[in-house]
């Protein structure tokens, strides 16, 4: 049985198991209710409000954070609207040239939601963490603002699904968003029967609102006197709701900036030398080496990438002896490999793994697919080999190159089955890189062949991808910069996705100066400061939306209420515009997640 269907079968149970107590009753016994339809419990208390007043004593520091938070989230709500217009706009567009993109994971269902272990760009354990930190952040901010705003909060507790996903405050609701009156009248048609049934049903709900309040002063025995009628001002409210996200933001801001910060900084490349690939019967595998090894070492040369490794092995000889030194799960071992004795189980020339348009090499006629063994009178060994041997040429000098056709060549071969071309070098298009440009790419996809060993090296360019990382800050004074952080988790630098340093990418890099002492504890450090940071970030702006129930529908409501009450001086139809302009933007940024999420699959429909 997988992993996956013990845990599919947990979760059922305690699904099952929490809906017999719902309909028992047993739940509400002890104060606890389901968030919903789902099996979430709300487990709550009054244990811990006196704290909430003791945080919220310093009552103007706690107004000008949520009035910087009113500021940021109407400049969140500007930005995430705008991505949503574009967003739209773009896939509108795609629908008119009829280029509509293949439905794929960025536009899946299951990764709209940013629930662990569900969207599968978010790592189940680190995301589990970021994801309870942003919401006691979040619900913590509103309840300490309510207790500055006198708004009474009922109960705190934690949101329990098996395990403990999050925390929550639970203000009261009439007092922070007004009571809602229900008309009960009568039609003056009414029966005398239909009257007294009425009559009857008053007496039943003032019994059963009296035993509500007698079991929640049981409950909660400090709260024996009547709550005050008190209703948050529109300015009270916005303050309210804004904290959850302003506290979002600045979570985010201090996560941030110590990942990108003294983290990234107490963390550097290892080696850009993995194995990916072993030969069957290869001196690499007699000797024990294996696949997503990272190679830091071979005798006393230190190996910092693939080309370094293939550098030093210019220098050995067939039936030479090899000391490599290979690292695995943070552990470095030793491994005494033979060099073949036969040169030619050693040298396979240079695979040519694509042709720059316009280059000289596509003026000679050199394809994809052939194999250099010379240039001149140098043997191309290996990639390094090629590599050396250009770092000498000149812009205009003229090369002989000697290569192995490919199966579909149809050009005219020597008596040894070759082809030789003679091709005048060019300039390299490089800006600082010196020597003659041939316009041969080596290889493919960052792989190196090392035939002398029989295996295949990968180069991530781990040190470029560490750099690039710390480059992020710089960038955020354009739009690029937060547009690259906002993805980073999702596209990463060329739509890789960039989810921390775990798993493979974790074998490049190691702890180094302050950090070092704490080995492989420096990237859960810098793990969980990613997605606290990131979450609390995307939780922050999508709470800005101007859609209820989200936190900025609610503000933006209030604050279209005051801006069409200074028109018409008019309660109710300030009151009704408000409503009905917020429930458009409310239906319009609904239809356009809708319209991402299922558009490409009408696309390719039609």
């Amino acid at each position: 049985m997988s992993g996956t269907s013990i845990v599919l079968g947990i979760f059922l149970m305690y699904w099952f198991l929490v809906s017999i107590l719902d309909r028992r009753g047993t739940l509400e016994k002890y104060n606890i209710s389901t968030f919903g339809p789902l099996p979430i419990l709300m487990i709550r208390t009054t244990k811990g409000l006196k704290l909430l007043d003791v945080l919220a004593r310093p009552r103007r520091y706690w107004r000008v954070f949520a009035n910087i938070g009113i500021i940021m989230m109407f400049a969140g709500m500007i930005a995430m609207f705008l991505v949503i217009a574009i967003s739209d706009l773009a896939l509108y567009t795609s629908f008119l040239n009829d280029s509509v993109p293949e439905p794929g994971k960025y536009n899946s269902p299951r990764n709209i939601l940013l629930i662990p272990g569900v969207n599968e760009f978010i790592p189940f354990t680190w995301g589990v963490i970021a994801l309870i930190v942003t919401l006691v952040v979040h619900e913590f901010a509103h309840a300490i603002l309510c207790r500055v705003e006198d708004i009474r909060v009922k109960s705190m507790g934690i949101l329990y699904a098996i395990v403990p996903v999050g925390g929550f405050a639970e203000p009261d609701d009439e007092q922070l968003f007004g009571k809602k009156e229900e008309k009960k009248e009568l039609p003056l048609t009414a029966t005398i029967e239909e009257i007294e049934a009425w009559e009857q049903r008053e007496k039943e709900e003032r019994k059963l609102k009296v035993a509500k309040n007698e079991e929640t002063a049981s409950f909660n025995p400090e709260e024996t006197k009547p709550v005050p009628e008190v209703t948050a001002t529109r300015t009270q409210r916005a303050r309210i709701l804004a904290a959850g996200v302003m506290a979002n933001f600045c979570v985010a801001f201090i996560a941030l900036l110590l990942f990108f910060g003294p983290v990234l900084g107490a963390i550097a490349p290892l080696s850009d030398a993995m194995i990916v690939g072993i030969n069957e019967s290869s001196p690499a595998q007699r000797a024990g080496l294996q696949e997503d090894m990272v190679i830091t070492r071979v005798d006393d040369t230190t190996v910092s990438t693939g080309m370094d490794l293939l550098s030093y092995l210019e220098t050995v000889e067939p039936g030479d002896s090899l000391r490599i030194y290979a690292s695995k799960d943070d552990t470095v071992s030793v491994y005494e490999l033979k060099v073949p004795s036969s040169p030619e189980e050693c040298f396979s020339g240079v695979p040519v793994g694509g042709i720059v348009e316009g280059s000289p090499a596509e003026t000679a006629g050199i394809e994809t697919g052939m194999t250099m063994i010379r240039i001149n009178d140098t043997r191309m060994q290996s990639i390094a080999s090629f590599v050396n041997f250009m770092e000498g040429t000149e812009p205009g000098q003229t090369v002989e190159v000697e290569l192995l056709p490919s199966e579909n060549y149809t050009g005219v071969l020597t008596e040894n089955g070759t082809a030789v071309f003679n091709v005048q070098l060019a300039p390299h298009p490089t800006e600082g890189e010196s020597g003659g440009f041939l316009g041969v790419i080596y290889g493919g996809s960052g792989i190196l062949e090392c035939p002398m060993l029989g295996m295949s090296i990968w180069m991530p360019q781990a040190k470029f991808y560490l750099e690039a990382l710390k480059q992020i800050p710089s960038l955020l004074t354009e739009p690029v910069g937060w547009i690259l952080l906002f993805g980073l988790p999702i596209y990463g630098f060329a739509g890789e996705g960039f989810r921390g340093f775990s798993g493979t990418i974790a074998q490049f890099y190691q702890p180094v100066g302050w950090a070092e002492p704490l080995g492989v504890g420096i990237f859960w450090i810098a793990n969980s400061l990613l997605w606290i940071g990131w979450l609390n970030f995307y939780v922050g702006l999508f709470n800005c939306l101007p859609a209820v129930p989200l936190d900025g529908g609610h503000v933006f409501r209030d604050y279209t209420y005051s801006l069409m009450y200074r028109f018409t001086r008019n309660e109710s139809v300030s009151e009704r515009f408000s409503n009905s302009i917020t429930a458009s933007f409310s239906m319009l940024i609904l239809f356009s997640f809708l319209f991402m999420i299922f558009g490409p699959f009408v696309g390719q429909w039609i």
